[in-house]
């Protein structure tokens, strides 16, 4: 099995490490709370770049969903190293605008240097913390990409989150399967139900729009307000 480290996002603002006790940590229902997933250090960034991704992540067709077009704003919430963001900073093009959020200042150099090099002048790093990222009211799409089991307080990162979309925004989360031995992702008991999800969006106030499972090895949830 090919080993892809899931992305970072929204552990703690401070350097201590979560516990299970955490309000908001993510379980499944009659099971005690898992230890949260460690989060990717800067100097292991090279493991999210799987050079097969672009087949198999899809991006386009992600973007499609989030019907993320030229000119929009939106935002990357746990960029990491910026794979993403910069696939995002190409669709809404230069009239555009991409918030890429993350709570290690280290991932946000990286992404400055990335767009840098990409040429890429529509994306703006933002430092969030593990409750709020942060993010500039009015945004069309919010995107959260194989990071939602490191997240410590689910409900009150998607309320914040939800309370930046504009009135038709979506967010979208991507999480890998729980029957997808043998592809890429994480270890198969980090995964999470997309019911466990769907239940946080809800007590979030947002709805559940689509469940799309054109990808071959995650799913993709679609919420508005």
């Amino acid at each position: 099995m090919r080993r892809f480290s899931v992305l970072v996002v929204l552990l703690l603002a401070g350097a201590c490490g979560p516990t299970p006790a955490d309000k908001g940590a993510v379980q499944a229902p009659g099971r005690e709370a898992a230890a949260p997933v460690e989060r990717t250090r800067p100097e292991e960034l090279g493991l999210l770049e799987d050079p097969d991704r672009d087949e198999w992540q899809q991006p386009e067709r992600v973007m499609d969903a989030l019907n993320i077009a030229d000119g929009a704003r939106v935002a990357d919430i746990g960029a990491g190293g910026g794979w993403f963001t910069i696939r995002l900073a190409r669709r809404v093009g230069p009239n555009g605008r991409v918030y890429a959020e993350d709570i290690q200042p280290e991932m946000l150099a990286s992404i400055d240097k990335r767009v840098a090099l990409e040429g890429l002048k529509n994306v703006k790093p933002v430092l969030g913390t593990a409750i709020d990222s942060h993010l500039e009211p009015g945004l069309q799409a919010v995107l959260l990409v194989d990071i939602y089991p490191q997240l410590t307080h689910p409900v009150e990162l998607l309320r914040n989150a939800a309370a930046a979309l504009a009135p038709n925004g979506r967010i979208g989360i991507v999480e890998f399967k729980k029957d997808g031995a043998g592809g890429p992702g994480p270890a198969l008991e980090t995964r999470l139900d997309p019911n466990v999800i769907i239940d946080h969006a809800s007590k979030a106030g947002l709805k559940l729009l689509k469940h799309e499972t054109f990808l071959k090895y995650q799913y993709l949830l679609v919420f508005g307000k």
